[in-house]
This record gives structure tokens, sequence and C-alpha cells, in this order.
């Protein structure tokens, strides 16, 4: 039964993300086109998973609560600050980045936790927090593997036109600047100031 439970919030974990998770798909997508290696990638995803599920559990229980219209905003500019770290600090993948990533973990598993309620309540709670912890870090990989495959494609074809020093103006840029916009619009959008 306990494994049930948590297999069924596993499928939920995962959905939270894709298609459902649009603000979670950008986060990790930013995540990655700064990364200078899978390890390093690894600990920061690592690290937002285990935040997100720390803020997850305690909302979902009941034991915090924020207001979504506090939360929501910051979840989005925590978008357009990773997709602007990006587009300006190529390098910042120093270990000062993943307490950061973290505390945007706790902002996202806030968000996600007080949704979460009615469903963590009503089940097994340890199944329902592992279960959508597995969900989440799987899907999580699934946009990882998604935009990897992506950028070694861009990359091979830059190589192969002997032009692999356009990969960050050609791809990583225009990228990042898409989310940032994407995110940019999300935080105008939550916190009122424009309504669609």
């Amino acid at each position: 039964m306990w494994f049930e439970n948590a297999g069924a919030f596993i499928d939920y974990g995962f959905l939270h993300i894709i298609p459902e998770g649009p603000d979670h798909i950008l986060f990790v997508i930013a995540l990655y086109l700064n990364a200078r290696n899978w390890g390093a990638l690894f600990l920061q995803v690592t690290a937002f998973t285990l935040a997100h599920t720390l803020t997850l559990a305690l909302a979902a229980t009941g034991v915090i609560s924020v207001a979504p219209e506090l939360v929501e905003p910051l979840i989005a500019i925590s978008i357009v600050v990773l997709a602007i770290e990006a587009i300006a600090f190529p390098d910042a993948h120093r270990l000062w980045r993943i307490p950061v990533i973290a505390a945007f973990g706790l902002l996202h598993g806030l968000g996600f936790g007080t949704l979460m309620s009615p469903a963590v309540l009503s089940a097994d709670t340890s199944a329902a927090l592992v279960g959508i912890t597995l969900g989440v870090e799987l899907g999580h990989l699934a946009v990882l593997v998604a935009t990897s495959f992506v950028s070694v494609m861009v990359l091979m074809a830059l190589r192969a036109a002997k032009k692999p020093g356009l990969y960050r103006p050609a791809f990583v840029i225009p990228v990042a600047a898409i989310i940032a916009a994407v995110g940019a619009f999300w935080t105008l959008q939550r916190t009122g100031l424009i309504a669609i």
C-alpha cells in the first residue's frame, strides 16, 4: 500500500514539472545554461530539489503558510535572476551558487506545498513526500536530458560549420534572454501589474 501511494505521487511530482510546471522547466534550463559540467549541475539540481522538498513538506502539512501572492512573484524573479546570470556571468559556477539555488528551491517548494496540501494530508504523508520528491527529480532529469540533447545538436552543427565559438551567442544568450523575458512577464502578471 505504501509503495502504491508513493508511486501515485511519483506521477504527481513528475507531472508537476512536465507539463504543468513551466516555471520549473525554465528554471532548470537556466541552470543548465550556466553549468560547467554535469557534476556541478547535479549538485545544483539536487540542492534545489532537497530545499524544494523541505518547504513543500512544511507547507503541505500546514507547519508554515505563506500567501501565494507573495511566493509566486518571487518564484518568477528567481527565474529572471538565473537567466540573467547565464547571460552576464558565464563563469558563475562557484560554490556560492549552491546556497543561492537552494534558497530558490525553498521558494518553489512553498508554492507547490500550498497547492499540494489537501492531497498530502489525505494520504500517507511519508509516501506522498517521498513520491513527490522522486517525481520532481525525474521531471528535472527529463528537462536536463532534453536540454542537453538540443545543446549538443547546436554545438555539433556549429563545429561542423567550424564556428564552435558561436555557442554562447547563438544558443546560450538567446535562450536565456527568452527565459528572462518570460520570467519578467510572470513577475508583472503575478504582482498584478499586468492582467491577462
